[in-house]
């Protein structure tokens, strides 16, 4: 049994490929999102190679971090929700975005650590409304709102 207070960790295999935080994607960049207390986190450090300007971290790379966390903080509160929770046996929803709305605030500075954190504002049986935001030390660099939901049947191995 996985006793990993990360969520990523406990995705079935069939949906752990994702490239900004799926374990088993060897290129990927492995982004992680554990509860801390009623918000969520995910800790990133860009490498250099993900240099917008020189200094500064791409949005991109910006946005596939809110992207991640939001689905990963989607599997958090839906298993929530459910009354399950990590590492009991409840199975661990797989989310994917719905939509995505990143206002990018301060230029994010190259180097620093950066730090995720987010409030789920709705949950529902298959979809959950998470609000993020993204600091280098004590500055919000990014806020982000998304829509999450449950993996469709479509996306569901055959």
């Amino acid at each position: 049994m996985c006793v990993s207070p990360y969520v990523q960790d406990h995705y079935a295999d069939d949906f752990a490929w994702c490239y900004g935080c799926g374990r088993l994607n060897e290129h990927g960049h492995h982004f992680r999102t554990r509860w801390d207390g009623d918000v969520t986190v995910t800790e990133a450090q860009p490498e250099p190679m993900y240099t917008a300007v020189p200094g500064f971290v791409y949005g991109g790379y910006l946005a596939c971090l809110v992207d991640c966390h939001s689905t990963g903080s989607g599997a958090l509160a839906l298993l929530r929700a459910r009354g399950g929770k990590l590492g009991d046996g409840t199975p661990v929803p797989r989310c994917v975005t719905a939509s995505l709305h990143v206002e990018y605030r301060k230029p994010t500075p190259m180097g620093a650590s950066l730090r995720a954190m987010g409030r789920v504002v709705e949950v529902s049986d298959r979809k959950a409304v998470i609000e993020t935001q993204v600091f280098a030390g004590d500055t919000v660099c990014v806020e982000a709102r998304a829509v999450v939901v449950s993996v469709p049947d479509a996306m569901r191995p055959q």
